[in-house]
């Protein structure tokens, strides 16, 4: 097989184990990006809703959230629609990140209000998926400092919020940071720093998990890398252990131009991101690209 379409996620599934040959990644197209900067937030958990941040023109600040929804996993991605100004604000809110109840949506925003002159970490809530969000609140000093706290994501438990941050005491010029809690009552604790593994002296964020919690997409330019941010991944055997060298995604996802904010659809069959890459609508476009499995029933390696 060719090593460079070939990204290997041994899966320990007993005897079988799974290699995955990504597709060619395709544009979303003018539906979704527009002549503006795109890039991709979150997908919600029934796979319907594509959150996604743009400075398009209709927006209230410098930049936006905005979602584009469709009736079926099978449908094209509607045109997308602004969140409205009970969330965004007339500064930059983005980078959201959807709970998998679709109740509390995560994300970042240089709106006044925060715990530093930079962005901050801000949750809007709704009592349901037909309920308007509701005015955010800035999740406070133990999450957020004078520092970038931003480009962030939330596990489907509810219970480990993944962030970006150049706060003092980590490994380069942005790490991520990890802040967990015990149920979805309780606050958020003390964020702690996802160590030299994960994080190098150079920038590493944008994390995002899969819906397992064993694998953990990011976008970094540390060394190794095919551009000036590429799309890499770490692994780990059970939610429980510390996570494996990330491996770079390689030449079939990442090019020499910018290619970050991973974020996998739920069912692990496909992977959004956002990307500099010629052919696409506007500067930053939304692209998305198939993961096949490939799977040895038997283990004897074909």
């Amino acid at each position: 097989m060719n090593k460079t379409i070939i990204l290997i996620l041994v899966l320990a599934l007993e005897v079988a184990e799974a290699d995955f040959i990504f597709g060619t990644p395709i544009n979303l197209g003018p539906t979704v990006n527009s002549t503006a900067a795109e890039g991709v937030d979150d997908i919600s958990a029934d796979g319907l809703s594509l959150f996604l941040t743009s400075d398009r023109p209709g927006g209230y600040g410098e930049a936006d959230i905005w979602v584009s929804t469709r009736a079926t996993m099978e449908d094209d991605w509607g045109i997308p629609v602004n969140l409205g100004p009970t969330v965004n604000s007339s500064d930059w809110d983005g980078v959201s990140s959807i709970s998998a109840d679709g109740l509390s949506l995560y994300f970042s925003s240089f709106r006044p209000g925060g715990d530093g002159v930079f962005t901050d970490i801000w949750l809007t809530k709704r009592p349901t998926v037909s309920d308007p969000w509701t005015a955010p609140l800035n999740l406070g000093p133990v999450i957020n400092t004078s520092r970038y706290d931003e480009r962030l994501d939330v596990s489907d438990d509810g219970l480990t919020l993944l962030f970006s941050s150049n706060r003092p005491g980590g490994q380069g010029q942005s790490d991520i940071w990890m802040t967990t809690r015990p149920s979805v009552s309780d606050l958020w604790g003390a964020p702690e720093n996802l160590g030299p593994i994960v994080n190098t002296s150079r920038y590493d964020g944008a994390p995002h998990v899969s819906s397992d919690g064993r694998m953990l997409f990011f976008s970094s330019n540390r060394p190794g890398g095919l551009g000036g941010e590429d799309i890499w991944v770490a692994r780990r055997a059970t939610k429980d252990d510390d996570w494996a060298n990330p491996v770079n995604l390689g030449t079939e996802v990442n090019t020499p131009h910018v290619d970050s904010s991973p974020c996998l659809l739920p069912d692990g069959s496909v992977l959004y991101f956002m990307s500099l890459r010629a052919g696409g609508v506007g500067s930053l476009d939304l692209w998305q690209v198939s993961i096949d499995p490939v799977v040895d029933l038997n283990g004897d390696g074909i």
